[in-house]
Order: structure tokens, then C-alpha cells, then sequence
């Protein structure tokens, strides 16, 4: 199992948000420990995510395994019923399905998605299934928020990868682990409410550190190095180009595009200091064609990916 590496809070490496006028010292400093907390366990290997189904884990690493047979990934995902039936409803449904033509078994749902868009579903219904844990319920508003804007983000992340050499589905994925890191915060940070609760200062410190816990989250559960690093990436604006980063440039662009969705017209600087932009050949008018194409997909795939 990878260990990965996830930076240590020190004075001056990581910036505490300025707005932090009537939030005690000590509030900040449970914060940053909590945070500073959670990163060294990952670093570690230990990946402790309660409520989230193992069959997301379970399918990676048979999917990973090059002696895994069809047969194989049909029997886990048949294990889970409710899974079974949502992969069944992605393979016809009209976003994975443009042919019209049904598909009544789980061999050929799988078939058809692909293993990318597979292991796409299980996420999907791993979230429904927290969303409706009683220990989590309280936070279930928040998950379904949360789940929302990765499936905006998967959604434009496939749409860039059709004008690059990168598989869509693998961008789609990676779009829609991008915040695997604030999920995690968010459930383990369940039980300090009343030592930060929704303060601002700890919202401002998860923007800071989800990104590299989320990537060390990926790691330890197996996930490809590429999408691993396009999430602990996803907010390097200044980053460098590097041969075979492509899928980082695609998040980046795609986290920013995706938070623009809601305007009715992309600002002409939206890009402007951020280099992935740039390293993917994105105009304005490009940027225009990518979200008009994820706005169509979206409706459909928030109806078959659930959550």
C-alpha cells in the first residue's frame, strides 16, 4: 500500500487566511491541529473513512489486477444490488446510451460503461449510501452539495479531455474524486463541531489542505499515479508543463471552469494567471464550447450517476 506523502503544516509554508477578525487563537490552533492531524495519519497509510462502502476499494483493485476476469468485476458489483441496478441505469441512460438500445445484464451494462465509468458509479452510490447513514445524516446537505459540483467538475473535466489525447472517461473520473479530500475532512471532522463547527477561518483551512489529502486518500486505495497527482494539483495555477501532466492541466482548468458555470457569461479573464490554460490551448471561445457541452450532459448525469 502506498504511503503517501502529504506536507506538514510549518510556520510560513502554508498560509493561515487573514480573515480571521473574532475567531479565538485557540479555535484556529484546533483547527490547524485537527488538519495538520488527519494529513500525518494518511501520509502513514491510514485511511480511516467511516460509512464510505468498500466496494469502491474493492473494485479498484480488482480493475487494477491484470488477471481480473469480466466475470470477477460482474460478481462485486453484483454483491450490491443497488449498485448493480445503478450501472444498469447509467448503461441506458441517455448520456451513456445515445444509441437508444437496452441493455438488460450486468456484463454488458459493464461492457458498454467501461471500467473508467464503472468505477465512476461506485463512487456515485457510495456517496448515496453516506448521504443516508444515521451517523452521517446530519451532514447530508453538505455531501449532496459537495457531490453536485464534482459531478459539474466530471462533467466539464470529459468535455476538455475530448480536445486533448486523454481519455474522457478517465478525466470524468478524475473530476469526480476532485474533492475526495473534502469529503474525508468532512466526515471526520463530524465529531469538533463545537470546537470549529462552519467557522470560516476552518472552511478557509480545508481550501488549503483537501487537495493533498485527497490525493494521499487515492494513493492508499490504489488509484492511478496521473489522476492521484491531478488531485493533490488541482489548485497549482502557476504549475509548470510537464510531459504526460495533461490530466492535472484538466483539472485545473476544469475546477475553475465549473465554479463559472453559474454565470450566464464567462468572464474574459477567468483564465488570466493560470498557466493550465495555457498549457491546453484554451481560448474564450473554447471555454464557451466546453461548458455548453457539459450543461447538456449535466441533468443527465446527475440522474444516473445518483448521490
Amino acid at each position: 500500500m502506498s504511503h503517501a506523502s502529504v506536507p506538514t503544516y510549518q510556520s510560513g509554508t502554508r498560509s493561515v487566511p487573514a480573515n480571521t477578525a473574532g475567531t479565538p487563537p485557540e479555535t484556529r490552533a484546533a483547527a490547524l491541529d485537527f488538519l495538520a492531524r488527519l494529513a500525518a495519519e494518511v501520509s502513514k497509510g491510514i485511511v480511516d473513512l467511516p460509512c464510505f462502502p468498500d466496494v469502491v476499494v474493492r473494485i479498484r483493485q480488482a480493475l487494477a489486477d491484470p488477471s481480473t476476469t469480466p466475470e470477477k468485476t460482474v460478481t462485486i458489483v453484483g454483491n450490491e444490488p443497488r449498485l448493480a441496478a445503478r450501472l444498469l441505469q447509467m448503461a441506458n441512460s441517455a448520456a451513456f446510451n445515445p444509441s437508444g438500445r437496452p441493455l438488460t445484464d450486468l456484463r454488458s451494462a459493464i461492457t458498454r460503461l467501461g471500467y473508467q465509468v464503472v468505477q465512476s458509479a461506485a463512487v456515485g452510490y457510495a456517496v448515496q449510501q453516506m448521504k443516508y447513514a444515521g451517523p452521517l445524516r446530519s451532514i447530508a446537505k453538505p455531501l449532496s452539495e459537495l457531490w453536485k459540483e464534482c459531478v459539474s467538475v466530471a462533467s466539464v473535466s470529459q468535455a476538455v479531455a475530448r480536445r486533448t489525447t486523454v481519455s474522457p472517461d478517465e478525466a470524468f473520473l478524475t473530476g469526480l474524486l476532485h474533492g475526495i479530500g473534502r469529503l474525508y475532512i468532512m466526515v471526520r471532522a463530524m465529531g469538533h463541531a463545537a470546537e470549529f463547527g462552519n467557522d470560516q477561518v476552518f472552511l478557509d483551512m480545508v481550501s488549503d489542505w483537501h487537495a493533498p489529502i485527497g490525493k494521499a486518500v487515492l494513493e492508499n486505495w490504489g488509484f492511478a499515479e496521473e489522476m492521484c497527482n491531478a488531485v493533490g494539483e488541482q489548485h497549482d495555477y502557476d504549475r509548470r508543463w510537464i510531459r504526460g501532466g495533461e490530466l492535472s492541466d484538466i483539472l485545473i482548468a476544469s475546477v475553475v471552469l465549473a465554479a463559472a458555470m453559474k454565470n450566464p457569461v464567462l468572464p474574459a479573464d477567468t483564465a488570466e494567471g493560470i498557466s493550465a490554460f495555457q498549457h491546453l490551448g484554451l481560448t474564450v471561445p473554447d471555454c464557451d464550447g466546453i461548458l455548453a457541452d457539459a450543461k447538456v450532459q449535466l441533468g443527465s448525469l446527475h440522474d444516473a450517476l445518483g448521490g
